[in-house]
């Protein structure tokens, strides 16, 4: 009697873990975590991504850190007098 309920128990968690297992499955088969690319359009987000990368680096350089500080104290200042 108790080996009975002992099987009748093992085979309930066994058919809980398989549909466990197989939602997990659809739900990774339905939403990949990566993507593959054609090596065309690598090409086009790699020229892409170094254009953004050179817009990026070219603005740095003419990025101003006093003049942002200066600017961002001023609205810290008109905001703090708004309230």
């Amino acid at each position: 009697m108790m080996a009975d309920a002992l099987v009748y128990g093992i085979v309930v968690i066994l058919i809980i873990l398989n549909i466990i297992l197989l939602m997990l499955y659809y739900s990774a088969k339905s939403n990949p975590y990566y993507v593959v690319y054609d090596e065309e359009t690598k090409s086009a987000l790699k020229r892409r991504v170094s254009s953004l990368k050179e817009d990026l680096e070219s603005e740095l350089i003419d990025f101003d850190v006093e003049e942002w500080e200066k600017t961002l104290e001023e609205s810290i200042d008109e905001e703090v007098r708004n309230l």
